[in-house]
């Protein structure tokens, strides 16, 4: 049974490989410009559109995990559009509360499985020294909310209130008994097993 991640985020493809599991990266291209601004029906929808995007033009032998992330404060938070549009996204999260949604959408050969996790994540006051420091790094330009809690934006966060790995782009904990569920892990540990004896 061959696995594939639809799509080519370094945060989740690192996430995917701490499951031990061999699997193929088929990035999408869809369009994710989508008319829904409640978070879960957005980050849901648009794992799926990934997902039947890579399973249209695949045989049906396959795995097919698909994630979405955003970040939610009153409104969608999604990449920043330039430096100032940055700027401002961070400005808005300092001192305060947000959530970090993902939707995750898989498809078995026989089924599909949608579900997503909810993180919340309090930034500690931001001079605009801070985010300026912060934006020159670069990090914050490829991230949903402009800023990637696994890298330097690790420093703007105070507090956080759930699934650490769902806010970088993957909830592995809840995928992890997905797959096992369906016997995707057991089958991965024969492989593993096999190869010491």
């Amino acid at each position: 049974m061959e696995i594939i991640l639809a799509s080519s985020s370094p945060r989740r493809i690192e996430l995917l490989k701490k499951l031990n599991l061999k699997f193929k990266i088929i990035p999408t291209k869809i369009d994710e410009n989508i008319d829904e601004q409640e978070p879960v029906k957005h980050v849901l929808t648009l794992s799926e559109l990934k997902a039947r995007e890579v399973f249209k033009n695949n045989n049906e032998n396959q795995i097919i995990i698909a994630a979405d992330t955003i970040v939610y404060y009153k409104q969608i938070l999604g990449k920043p559009k330039n430096y100032n549009d940055a700027f401002k996204m961070l400005k808005t999260l300092s001192g305060k509360w947000h959530s970090v949604y993902t939707g995750v959408f898989v498809v078995f050969p026989n089924e599909t499985v949608s579900f997503y996790e909810k993180t919340d994540v309090k930034f500690k006051k931001l001079s605009d020294e801070l985010i300026e420091f912060y934006l020159s790094s670069g990090e914050a330009f490829d991230k949903a909310g402009a800023y990637g809690i696994q890298g330097l934006g690790s420093v703007l966060v105070e507090k956080i209130n759930g699934d650490f790995f769902n806010v970088m782009g993957l909830p592995i904990s809840k995928l992890w008994d997905l797959l096992w569920s369906r016997g995707i892990i057991n089958e991965a540990k024969r492989k593993i097993d096999e190869k010491r004896s």
